[in-house]
């Protein structure tokens, strides 16, 4: 559900915030990008882009084909 997804995404940022490193797979591309330092983007399981989740969110080509627009 949207609130259990929220309150884990909380709980991923208040460990980040300590200091230790998370390693995170998520289909929710946004909702990843929005609170990553470091973001990869894999396609067909190869590494297709990679730069901080704040420049990737800004990316035109990996917004149109990511992130729906």
């Amino acid at each position: 559900s949207p609130i259990v997804m929220d309150e884990l995404f909380d709980r991923i940022i208040e460990v980040a915030r300590t200091g230790i490193s998370i390693l995170m797979v998520e289909q929710n591309a946004r909702q990843a990008l929005e609170i990553a330092d470091k973001g990869y983007v894999l396609v067909q399981g190869a590494n297709r882009f990679t730069d901080t989740g704040k420049a990737l969110m800004a990316d035109p080509e990996v917004r149109r084909s990511f992130l729906g627009g």
